[in-house]
């Protein structure tokens, strides 16, 4: 419980930093605006790339692990995009509907690296890199199509959608991060020192944008949209993740490293997108704080379950 709650509380307190500056010290919208540009273009693609880069797939299972969670979060994506006539009848329009997908099946992909390797070390940090380079792909490319597709106020031909997700920044991060990585191209100590630095700075700069997108006064009044946004990710998930991983015969470190990136919260770089791409950017603020907050109980729950 201490090591998970330790690596959720900064996510929290960047997003309540990130409200207070909204209110004090940065309150014109294009400071926000440039910020948003900046993580979006340049601090969460090599963020992206980094992180892949530096991933060690050599001594992990990649099929079993990288497997479950690909499979859970594409299960997850088809079911969300199952329910949405029916979400639409609820009164849940486009870009809320996006905001639910996005808060359903991305991950806080530091929270997941942080608690992996706290518990388990250096295997748990290789295996949490795993998951990653099987999730980031494909939620990437998924939530830039849904966002193209239902987003938009006017309903956007195949090739329009196509075009779109071939020309955003955080797909092409994960293309060039796999291929670097699968083709061990060298990489001199300079390129190291400033993506590190560029990726580090991402996470706290994109969490401040989080929380100054944040609606404070409907954070507690909640909608139909962000309960499900929760409970979909918070519940459904890592269900759907720890039963495929059973499945597949994962146990002991391998399926508590499934039990913790199944039930992170959404990652913020979920929010930027939001933003640059039309879809309900509040709503998706109020999902993601939720998700902060509430997976300070359920993280626990979960990596209980396969401990």
């Amino acid at each position: 419980m201490a090591v998970v709650i330790a690596a959720l509380l900064p996510v929290f307190i960047l997003i309540v930093l990130g409200v207070v500056l909204r209110h004090s010290l940065m309150r014109l919208d294009t400071q926000w605006h440039g910020l948003e540009r900046l993580t979006y273009f340049v601090l969460f693609p090599m963020l992206l790339i980094q992180t892949l880069v530096k991933a060690d797939l050599s001594k992990v299972p990649v099929a079993g692990v990288g497997g479950a969670l690909l499979l859970s979060a594409l299960a997850m994506s088809l079911l969300c995009l199952a329910l949405r006539p029916a979400l639409a009848r609820l009164g849940i329009d486009g870009p809320a509907f996006t905001s639910i997908f996005q808060g359903a099946t991305r991950w806080q992909t530091y929270v997941a690296l942080s608690v992996s390797a706290n518990l388990f070390g250096e295997v748990g940090l290789a295996l949490a890199s795993v998951a990653m380079v099987a999730i980031i792909p494909l939620v990437n490319v998924f939530s830039v199509a849904v966002l193209a597709h239902y987003a938009s106020p006017e309903k956007q031909s195949a090739r329009a959608v196509v075009m779109t997700v071939i020309r955003n920044p955080l797909i092409w991060a994960c293309a060039i991060g796999l291929a670097i990585n699968v083709l061990h191209l060298p990489l001199p100590k300079i390129w190291h020192e400033v993506a590190d630095a560029l990726g580090r700075s991402s996470l706290a700069i994109g969490l401040l944008v989080t929380g100054a997108g944040l609606q404070i006064k409907g954070l507690l009044r909640l909608s139909l949209g962000a309960t499900l946004g929760v409970a979909f990710k918070l519940a459904l998930m890592p269900v759907l993740a720890l039963t495929l991983a059973v499945w597949f015969g994962l146990s002991g470190t391998n399926l508590a490293i499934v039990a913790i990136c199944g039930a992170v919260p959404t990652s913020p770089s979920a929010y930027v997108l939001a933003r640059q791409m039309g879809g309900d950017a509040p709503l998706l603020a109020q999902i993601i704080t939720l998700q902060t907050i509430l997976a300070a109980i359920t993280m626990p729950i979960a990596i209980a379950l396969v401990a």
